[in-house]
């Protein structure tokens, strides 16, 4: 990430991380633009909070100029699916997620509730507040291929990585050790507030309040540190990379119990609906 140019454009924050992968932030949620802007095609992963529409058209119409080839979702949840169906409608473009998710991506599911008694802050506090219906992406949502490719994204692999959401995914790049991690794990206490405005940059677990199989999560986050990384972008906080990233993860994936799973909480017993 020495290459590494911050835009402000509008309403998003955009942080170039490599010259074919940017982090685009709308509000408390990232997005990431995948693929070279003079060559090939790229893909949208994740859409972040419904608002940001114009400005993720925006910011991709500066740095591309032209539509994407698919968008991606790393998993359903409202902060991460904002605006899918109002993008791919104007990019006339298909969605691709696990087929774990299409429950919650086709109208037939809600998500598990927001659980606010896992504490830590107010981003926890409000987390009943937080939508867990389901969307109806209708004809253009299509399953990830069985091979694990990223349809639009070669050289992309993706990576069931569940607990967060049952379909949760993550991609990796093995040639140059790059992640995209969704909420597998993040990079700010997501569970609070003022870490999120000040954009701390940290590693932890992915959000409690919105975790029901810590199993799962457990398991998928020491699946990805066991990968040879570089350089991730997470759901929420700031890309990592290096040392920091090893280092962090490593700690993370070793005291997994300790530092990612809450004390108490409605999931943390096995409560998944």
């Amino acid at each position: 990430m020495s290459d590494k140019d911050m835009l402000h454009t509008g309403t998003v924050d955009t942080t170039k991380v490599l010259d074919d992968l940017w982090c685009v932030r709308t509000l408390i949620v990232n997005t990431a633009f995948v693929g070279h802007p003079e060559r090939g095609d790229w893909v949208l992963v994740d859409t972040g909070l419904g608002p940001f529409k114009h400005a993720l058209i925006q910011e991709a119409d500066h740095i591309y100029g032209r539509p994407p080839k698919a968008i991606i979702l790393t998993h359903g949840h409202f902060d991460h699916v904002g605006c899918v169906i109002e993008l791919s409608d104007y990019w006339k473009v298909p969605v691709y997620a696990h087929v774990e998710e299409f429950p919650y991506l086709t109208g037939l599911r809600d998500y598990p509730e927001g659980d606010p008694s896992v504490g830590g802050g107010l981003m926890a506090g409000v987390a009943p507040l937080y939508p867990n219906g389901p969307i109806d992406i209708g004809d253009r949502l299509q399953p990830l291929p069985e091979d694990g490719t990223v349809p639009g994204a070669p050289g992309w692999k993706w990576i069931a990585t569940p607990g967060h959401s049952p379909g949760q995914v993550s991609l990796y790049r093995e040639q140059d050790r790059t992640l995209i991690a969704g909420d597998a794990f993040i990079t700010v206490k997501q569970e609070s507030a003022l870490a999120v405005m000040q954009q701390n940059k940290e590693i932890h677990g992915p959000p409690r309040y919105f975790t029901p199989d810590w199993e799962s999560a457990k398991e998928s986050l020491r699946k990805l540190a066991a990968l040879p990384l570089e350089t991730a972008v997470t759901g929420h906080g700031l890309p990592m990379s290096g040392e920091e990233l090893r280092t962090g993860l490593k700690m993370l994936s070793e005291n997994f119990d300790e530092l990612a799973v809450p004390e108490q909480g409605k999931y943390v017993d096995g409560d998944r609906h």
